[in-house]
């Protein structure tokens, strides 16, 4: 075969690679018009009957010298490119999704105080609402390092039935006095849409639990309330699944949500869970909600709080939640893992300084 030969053969090779990325294009288009009608419909981007139907089809085609293998297993790989392209397509008009490196939520509460605007802000409290003496002594600390978010949690999920509850309506009544006397506001967890109506009476901040995570009803319902809402990641939810339960409230209304890290479940024994702090850099990254990050509930300790705060910081988060009681081996919940006051105004010092230093 001669030079000359040669190079023909291989221009006619470039030809077609030209026409191939062509067609590879338009049949990118029309998958993702398909993909379009799709999620209008609310089905799913995959059909398996479909792409067994083209697949069989292409090897009846088939003329060689390609084996049917060969062929289906390009296909397959087309396939899978076009669903990643309209699944990509798809999560670009999330709501939560950051679309821009500099979008952010920045939540405003009345009195001025921001949440997502750059600074680092301290949520705290007890883990339960338990008695007004109780809830006074811890927010008269909380209050004196300039702590704004006060935790007035008075229905407790628990994993055993027989475990402390919560002290319901009364303890949001406690909760709201001692938070009035110290010009701070409450945050408490709403266990179901019914309790909107009640709560509003009480709570500036709405706190969706992680077992309510993927609860749509309350999610919806929380997207109709015109107040800002702390959503815990679930004990086992991925990130995905996490920014879809806060698209539920975004995408019914509300834009003013707050993601909170609290630790995943693996197959570790000596924190209560797991610290996912590649996740919260993750999601700063992903969406333009503020985040915030609970060394209580992801450690269930208290000796190591120093240094997960420091972490937390250095992550990029917009903030912390952390259990403070002023007794905690008499709590009525979580007992191991809230901080005595001299501990959080030693953790306080810690993460001020490191403030200063950043």
């Amino acid at each position: 075969m001669s030079q000359s030969t040669m190079q023909e053969l291989r221009a006619q090779v470039d030809t077609i690679n030209l026409q191939i990325l062509e067609l590879l294009n338009k049949r990118a288009k029309l998958a993702s018009e398909i993909g379009k009608f799709q999620e209008e419909m609310g089905t799913t981007f995959y059909d398996p009957e479909r792409e067994a139907f083209m697949l069989t089809n292409l090897e009846l085609n088939n003329k060689g010298p390609f084996s049917n293998e060969t062929i289906k297993a390009l296909f397959r790989e087309i396939f899978r490119a076009s669903m990643a392209l309209e699944e990509k397509q798809a999560r670009a008009k999330i709501k939560v999704q950051r679309q821009t490196d500099d979008q952010r939520t920045i939540i405003t509460l009345p009195d001025g105080t921001q949440l997502g605007n750059g600074d680092f802000t301290v949520i705290s409290g007890p883990c339960a609402v338990e008695s007004m003496e109780m809830m006074d002594e811890t927010a008269a600390a909380l209050a004196e390092r300039g702590v704004k978010i006060l935790r007035g949690m008075a229905y407790k999920p628990r994993t055993s039935p027989y475990d402390f509850q919560g002290m319901g309506e009364p303890g949001l009544q406690i909760a709201r006095q001692v938070a009035n006397k110290y010009n701070m506001f409450i945050t408490s967890e709403i266990m179901d849409q019914s309790q909107i109506s009640m709560m509003m009476d009480y709570v500036d901040i709405f706190w969706i639990g992680a077992r309510n995570m993927q609860n749509s009803f309350l999610l919806k319902a929380m997207g109709r309330v015109n107040r800002p809402v702390i959503l815990k990641r679930g004990l086992s939810a991925t990130l995905e699944e996490f920014l879809y339960a806060a698209e539920y409230i975004v995408s019914s209304g509300n834009p003013n949500v707050i993601l909170i890290e609290r630790g995943i479940r693996t197959f570790e024994k000596w924190t209560r869970n797991t610290l996912d702090i590649g996740g919260v850099a993750v999601l700063k990254l992903e969406t333009h909600l503020p985040v915030v990050v609970d060394i209580s509930h992801s450690a269930g300790r208290r000796d190591i709080a120093k240094p997960l705060a420091r972490v937390a910081k250095a992550s990029g988060a917009d903030g912390l939640m952390v259990e403070v009681h002023p007794n905690p081996p008499v709590a009525m919940s979580d007992a191991k893992q809230q901080l005595t006051i001299p501990e959080f105004h030693a953790l306080m010092d810690e993460i001020t300084d490191r403030q200063a230093a950043y």
